[in-house]
């Protein structure tokens, strides 16, 4: 048996479904990005076995094993990879989706692998199944909604949109993870904030734990009708691209070690302040680097 067909009959400790996707530069070119690409990358990094079901196109699934070293990868090949742009003007940011990979279900997840510890589901462009939430009853199971919350117009403008599936896929996630921004994006008008909180409030009464993320403002962790907010490790800003994908793979992995969500909350706030250090996925960090911030840093106390 290769190495490749020995790692899809063994289930990683951490399993991700969604789109690796090509993020276009302004120049020309494209770098390898999505949830699955860092959250992946994470767990790796952190020292688990990590897999990835995933589509793309043949060109780009050609640089996995390079772009995503020591990840398992079940791909579904598609004619084109989900393709992302974003245009920055003087009022704000455009994004557009110029591909689109093939759409995940069951059938894409190879038998072993479901029966993975750690399960997290990262959409970007609506291609996961709604029914691939009830495939893994023995994990633990988080969401990151993003991709869940985007429409796109014939020219591929991407806009907010309701999160239809959400009572479909919220019975099996143990843990929600999501940041401020996609609620902002999601709700807009002039009563955002109150959108915001009500969304907050309904979601977070229909999974035991949801985490939000801030930025540089932390996380809040909502869990049995409480709200606890923890301050983020000071750091310098390169690149925020992908936090919130490290920020959940952390959380996940070491709420399944410890089951103590204030723990993780400040494990994945650690780990996520190395990874917008520098560009892409280079500052996603090994677990001695984040054991010794941790231990250095007075930002483990949650803000009161």
């Amino acid at each position: 048996m290769s190495d490749a067909s020995a790692k899809l009959t063994t289930p990683p400790h951490f399993l991700v479904i969604g789109h690796v996707t090509k993020d276009l530069l302004p120049n020309g070119g494209y770098t390898i990005g999505g949830s699955a690409t860092f959250a992946a990358l994470t767990a790796a990094r952190l020292g688990f076995s990590a897999g990835v079901v995933t589509s793309a196109s043949p060109d780009l699934l050609g640089r996995l094993s390079e772009a995503l070293p020591d990840v398992a990868v079940a791909a579904r090949p598609a004619a084109e990879s989900t393709m992302f742009e974003n245009i920055y003007e003087a009022d704000g940011r455009r994004q557009y989706l110029r591909g689109r990979a093939a759409p995940l279900g069951p059938e894409d997840v190879p038998e072993a692998w479901r029966q993975a510890r750690i399960v997290l589901l990262g959409p970007l462009a609506q291609e996961i199944a709604p029914e691939l939430a009830a495939l893994f009853p023995a994990a633990l199971l988080g969401a990151s909604p993003q991709g869940w919350l985007r429409q796109w117009d014939a020219s591929g403008l991407v806009s907010p949109t309701a999160w239809t599936s959400a009572p479909a896929v919220l019975p099996h996630v143990q843990a929600l993870i999501l940041s401020r921004e996609d609620l902002i994006a999601h709700s807009g008008g002039r009563e955002q904030q109150q959108q915001i909180e009500a969304l907050l409030a309904d979601w977070a009464g229909r999974v035991p734990l949801l985490a939000l993320t801030e930025g540089s403002g932390g996380a809040t962790l909502h869990s049995a009708g409480r709200a606890r907010h923890f301050r983020a490790y000071p750091t310098t800003e390169v690149d925020p691209t992908g936090a919130g994908d490290v920020f959940a793979a952390a959380f996940l992995l070491q709420y399944a070690l410890a089951q103590d969500a204030y723990a993780a909350t400040r494990f994945a706030n650690c780990v996520a302040s190395f990874a917008i250090e520098q560009p892409g996925t280079a500052g996603i960090p090994t677990l001695q680097q984040v054991a010794t911030r941790m231990q250095r840093s007075r930002a483990t106390t949650p803000a009161r």
